[in-house]
C-alpha cells in the first residue's frame, strides 16, 4: 500500500481539533499550511506574546501572535459525522479523494 505525504491530509479551511498541548480540546480552521516544516497555522490558537519596540511611527507594545502547530497535534473534524478523525484516501475515477476513517464518507464532497 502506498503512503501519502501527511501534508495532503490537511487543506486550508479545514476544521481541526487540537489533540495535545496547552490548547488541547480547542477547535479552529486552518489558515496556512507549511508542508516542509510539517505544521499548520490556526488563528487564535497557540498564541504567544511578543514585545515590540516602537519604531518609525509604528506603535510598540505587547502583541499576541499565533505560532504554527505540528500535524501530529491536530485531528481533522469530519464535516459529516462531526467527530475528530484520521484521513484515509480512496481513488475514484482517476481522482484521489479524502475520506473519513470513521464514517467512510467523502470529506471534499
Amino acid at each position: 500500500m502506498k503512503k501519502f505525504p501527511i501534508s495532503k491530509k490537511f487543506r486550508k479551511g479545514d476544521l481541526v481539533k487540537i489533540t495535545a498541548g496547552k490548547d488541547k480540546g480547542r477547535e479552529g480552521k486552518i489558515e496556512k499550511i507549511f508542508p516542509k516544516e510539517g505544521s499548520v497555522l490556526i488563528p487564535s490558537v497557540n498564541l504567544y506574546k511578543k514585545h515590540v519596540k516602537s519604531f518609525e511611527g509604528q506603535k510598540g507594545g505587547v502583541y499576541d501572535l499565533p505560532r504554527a502547530l505540528p500535524f501530529s497535534k491536530i485531528a481533522l473534524i469530519c464535516p459529516k459525522c462531526k467527530k475528530p478523525t484520521r484521513v484515509a484516501f480512496r481513488i475514484l475515477a482517476k481522482e484521489k479523494v479524502r475520506i473519513c476513517a470513521k464514517c467512510r464518507k467523502e470529506i471534499d464532497a
